[in-house]
């Protein structure tokens, strides 16, 4: 059965450095994952987050809106609104916004629970 979802209804994750939703998941009976994070502008004095991994699946990122950077263990990649990030398993990586508005991505996932088999990390 189809399904119609809010964005105000989303699950609030408290993870670090970033406002993240959770829309879908498996606690609404979903195979998949998918979030809504919003990293605001840097600030004079931030704390840079460290990176996190993915162990046994991979991550699929698009830029909605703003601009930033993805730091993997692979290389830099700049990105802008419409780019598309594709993070295999197992590779570390963070997101920080080089703009001056919300870098907004969205994260897809292909598993039901995501937090079980994220790992997050100080740094690099």
């Amino acid at each position: 059965m189809a399904r119609l979802l809010k964005q105000a209804e989303a699950k609030r994750l408290g993870l670090p450095g970033r406002t993240s939703l959770e829309p879908v998941s498996g606690e609404i009976g979903s195979r998949v994952s998918f979030r809504i994070a919003t990293i605001a502008p840097a600030q004079p004095g931030d704390k840079k987050r460290g990176p996190h991994l993915h162990r046994d699946f991979e991550e699929c990122i698009y830029v909605l809106s703003g601009q930033g950077t993805m730091h993997a263990e692979s290389g830099d990649y700049p990105v802008t609104a419409g780019d598309i990030l594709l993070v295999p398993a197992g590779e570390k990586h963070m997101t920080a916004n080089t703009g001056s508005e919300p870098l907004v991505l969205l994260c897809f996932f292909p598993v039901a629970d995501v937090t079980s088999g994220t790992n997050e990390f100080a740094s690099f």
